[in-house]
This record gives C-alpha cells, sequence and structure tokens, in this order.
C-alpha cells in the first residue's frame, strides 16, 4: 500500500482522486511515500526513506527545502495555475482599491454612527475619498505567466492601457494574450509608463527587492504598486519612503510586514489571493493528479526542482531514474540493465540544471537487487521500479 500523509486541510476534490485500494491517506503517517501539503513548513521535518513525492497544494514552495529535495530524489510539484482565476480578481480588486481609497472611506463612514445629521455628514466628508477611475490608465504587468496574463487581458478589458514585460515568456502564455497588451522591451520601460505596477513573479534571488529605491525612481510620480506576489520582491523600507514623499501613492500587498501596518497608502491584505473554494479545489485536485502519475508512471508535470517528462506506458514495468546531470549516465545505467538480461523497450531522459530523471521501460521483471546495483552508480540519487 503506497502511504501519502496530508498536511494542512486538502480538498476532498483532490484525496478522492487516490484509489483505496492502492492508497493509504492520513495525516499520521511515519514513513509516507508522498506528502501533501499547503502551507506547513517542511524545513525542519526529517524525511523517511520512502518518500519520493511532494505536492504542493499551491503556487509558492517557499515552505520546502527544495535543494535537500533534490539531493535526495524527491520530487517537488507545484500548482502554479489552478489559483490563477482567484489571485486575478484579487488583482482587479487591488487596483480598485488603491485607487479610490474605498478602505478609508468605509471605515469613516462606520465613526458616524449614531451621529446626527448622518446622511448629511456623508455627502459633506465623501470627497476626502475621492480617487481616479482605471480606465484610460496604464498599468505595467510585470510578468505574464498564468496569473499576470489574466490580469493583463482582465485590465485591457476594463479599458487599460496595458503593457507587458516578461523575459521568460512561453509559447502558449503568449499565444493567450490579448492582441491589445503592449510589450515592454525591459522593466525600465514598465517604470517609466505606467500609472498602475501589478508584479508577478516568483521569489528568487534575482527578484529580491527588485522594486526598491533606485527602480522607484524611474518610475511616474504618484505611481500605485500592486504586489500580491512576495513579500520580498518588494522593499519595504524604500515602499514606506516613497509612500511618505508622495512618489508612490498607494502600495496593495498580499503579504504583510508589521512594519507596514498603520503606514498612510499601505493596503496590507491577508494573503487572500488564492483564499477561495475554488482555487483550493483546483489546487488540490492538480497537486493530487500530478503525484498520482509520478507515482505510478513516473511522469513529472509542474515540479520546482526536476525537468517535465512524459512518456506513455506501453511496457509492464517502468524503471525510474532520478540522478545528477551528468556524462554517461545512460550508458551506465543502461548496463547495469543489460547486464542481468533486462532488455530496453525505450527510454526517455531530461534534465534541469544538475538534476535529471530518466525512465527506462521494459517487459521483463526488475527486482529490488537491479535497483540497487543502478543505485551503486556515482551520481544516482533514487531508483524507482513502477
Amino acid at each position: 500500500m503506497t502511504e501519502i500523509k496530508l498536511l494542512n486541510k486538502i480538498s476532498k476534490t483532490g484525496t478522492d482522486l487516490f484509489d483505496p485500494r492502492k492508497y493509504n491517506l492520513s495525516e499520521s503517517c511515519e514513513n509516507p511515500d508522498g506528502i501533501l501539503v499547503r502551507s506547513a513548513s517542511l524545513h525542519e521535518m526529517e524525511f523517511g526513506g520512502r518518500l519520493r513525492a511532494i505536492a504542493r497544494a499551491g503556487a509558492g514552495v517557499d515552505n520546502i527545502p527544495i535543494d535537500r529535495c533534490s539531493e535526495k530524489g524527491i520530487v517537488v510539484f507545484n500548482t502554479p495555475s489552478a489559483n490563477a482565476n482567484g489571485v486575478k480578481e484579487l488583482t482587479i480588486a487591488a487596483l480598485l482599491l488603491a485607487s479610490r481609497n474605498i478602505i478609508g472611506g468605509v471605515s469613516w463612514v462606520a465613526t458616524l454612527k449614531g451621529q446626527p445629521n448622518f446622511t448629511k455628514l456623508v455627502e459633506k466628508g465623501k470627497s476626502k475619498f475621492a480617487g481616479p477611475e482605471i480606465k484610460g490608465k496604464t498599468l505595467g504587468v510585470i510578468g505574464l505567466g498564468a496569473i499576470g496574463g489574466l490580469v493583463a487581458n482582465a485590465a485591457c478589458a476594463l479599458g487599460m492601457e496595458v503593457i507587458g514585460c516578461d523575459p521568460y515568456i512561453t509559447v502558449n502564455a503568449a499565444w493567450c494574450l490579448s492582441r491589445a497588451i503592449g510589450k515592454a522591451e525591459n522593466y525600465d520601460e514598465i517604470y517609466e509608463k505606467s500609472d498602475y505596477i501589478t508584479l508577478h513573479v516568483p521569489s528568487l534571488p534575482s527578484t529580491k527587492h527588485m522594486i526598491n529605491k533606485e527602480t522607484i525612481a524611474k518610475m511616474k510620480d504618484g505611481v500605485r504598486i500592486i504586489n500580491l506576489s512576495r513579500d520580498d520582491i518588494v522593499n519595504t523600507t524604500d515602499i514606506i519612503e516613497s509612500l511618505a514623499s508622495g512618489k508612490v501613492a498607494a502600495y496593495v500587498t498580499d503579504f504583510p510586514t508589521e512594519d507596514l501596518i498603520g503606514v498612510e497608502g499601505v493596503i496590507a491584505i491577508p494573503h487572500l489571493g488564492a483564499s477561495t473554494p475554488e482555487s483550493e479545489e483546483n489546487c488540490a485536485y492538480m497537486a493530487a493528479q500530478q503525484m498520482i502519475d509520478y507515482l505510478e508512471n513516473g511522469n513529472i508535470r509542474n515540479s520546482v526542482n526536476y525537468p517535465e517528462i512524459n512518456l506513455p506506458r506501453t511496457t509492464v514495468t517502468r524503471v525510474v531514474v532520478l540522478h545528477e546531470n551528468i556524462p554517461n549516465m545512460l550508458a551506465q545505467i543502461s548496463t547495469a540493465l543489460s547486464s542481468v538480461n533486462i532488455n530496453i523497450e525505450s527510454l526517455l531522459s531530461h534534465s534541469k540544471g544538475n538534476n535529471a530523471i530518466s525512465l527506462f521501460d521494459t517487459n521483463s521483471a526488475v527486482g529490488d537487487e537491479v535497483a540497487a546495483k543502478i543505485l551503486s552508480i556515482p551520481g544516482i540519487r533514487r531508483v524507482n521500479i513502477v
């Protein structure tokens, strides 16, 4: 029986995909073959020798020790597009909140309760909360992946002038963009032309504090910045100074930090981007699908540490080998198989940085002794027979 450990509450939409004749799902199993997780931190967790896969029901994987998993041959999955619509909708709301001071107005109205001439007071004071419409304004979208592309298209439909920049955009993502979206040659063009800037990039060393005093200085006076990606993409010290000077008119973030609380012009949302029942169901479903296909077939889709690979099953047995991306690996593995008269019907190998996976299909039985022989090859991290 394959053991799956559940961390956090995982929607039944996902857990119901696991065949109870093959899988046992539990919150308490000690040495699982797979882990399904949302926000729980795995950095201090000891991984048992059976663990082959971790699937995060969400996009960010800050809570998972990626390097340690790679070294142990543990494939880490995420679900980058499953919550895209939920985040897109919150981004559109953030654009309006940044413009119209809706939150300030609502809070002010609450202070008028019980006062005489309530209606007159409302009409007299509402002008303090006026703000511009977004129609006709320029929105700069940094990152045009699953979420950024949806935001760009939605903003176009709302009448905004949209320009986008993504040096790593895929062909599929580009096909999904409206023809009305302009292409910015670089981030500086986004900074110079945009009335609003929304960030949709992952947290990486290259994106840490990409919004800082130097980049803010290139922006229009009164720019409004939306950050529903990750907190460390924006230097909060610099954003606070820019709000105080008036260079930045508003900063909306889904990742509040203590130093932002109470700062005028900051709207801090408690990480609600994917907090919709639809997103949770979509993420759970995708995470479960990806994990099952890997555990049963060795196929990988949406892994953050190992490459995408998909080989249709045509044989009885598949040998799944996770290894370092170094020369002569395929020859050594093939030799280990042929030395015990195992004929390879088909094989596929892909790499991602230093991490690689190779699939060997055969109609022969492959026992533990063969797996041990392959595992003894330097650079081999894990061997799974499926």
